[in-house]
């Protein structure tokens, strides 16, 4: 299989949350989670680990956790879909909340689901005394998220990136025995695509995501 461009794997990469359960070949696997390796991190510290579920045993638990989640977060998310809009979005919406249905009720068959964890005191989290959210700690471990997903995307492999399971941190670090001072960022399900998988991107167009200059300057 010819390799990808590093364009082309951007602009392809598909949140793919239909995917069959068969077995991903250990080299192959060992690639993609060589690329996370190769990720920029602050003071080149890298604060992550991943552990990669295969176990049916492990992946039976962490299944369930995800649907209960996926179940809640779909009802809310459909709420959501604003009234006035048009039958183009909504199927789109639609489309992307059946999805999400099929990956909860399979998750558990995914041939692997690589869970991020990070490391806080290991990471120069620069903007915790804000008067927000704090983000900067995820700099670091979110690099590596992206490389894993386009190394995915290079082989042929279906995957998409989530955090429900952050919401119940302690069971999950319960089930894969996940010590102090470890938490958990993501959790990635890979495998073989059912049907299509990878394709064109649907995004807002670069002028309305950058700037030139200042605030709101057209680039």
């Amino acid at each position: 299989m010819a390799e990808l461009g590093a364009y082309e794997a951007m602009r392809t990469l598909r949140a793919v949350r239909r995917l069959r359960p068969n077995p991903i070949p250990d080299d192959m696997l060992h690639r993609v989670l060589e690329a996370a390796t190769w990720a920029p991190t602050g003071g080149n510290v890298q604060p992550w680990r991943i552990v990669a579920v295969k176990d049916r045993a492990l992946k039976g638990p962490i299944g369930k956790l995800y649907n209960d989640r996926w179940i809640n977060y779909s009802k809310v998310y459909r709420a959501g879909i604003p009234a006035t809009a048009s039958p183009e979005a909504r199927a789109r919406a639609e489309r992307t909340l059946k999805a999400g249905d099929y990956l909860g009720e399979h998750f558990h068959e995914s041939p692997v689901i690589a869970i991020f964890c990070f490391n806080p005191k290991n990471m120069a989290i620069t903007d915790a005394k804000q008067d927000r959210v704090s983000v900067v700690g995820g700099g670091s471990v979110y690099t590596a998220v992206e490389n894993l997903l386009l190394a995915c995307r290079v082989e042929g492999l279906g995957c998409v990136l989530t955090t429900l399971l952050c919401e119940c941190e302690p069971e999950v670090r319960k089930v894969l025995s996940i010590p102090d001072p470890w938490y958990t960022a993501a959790a990635i399900p890979i495998g073989y695509p059912v049907g299509r998988g990878h394709g064109p991107l649907i995004r807002k167009p670069v002028e309305q995501l950058a700037y030139l200059d200042s605030w709101g300057k057209p680039i």
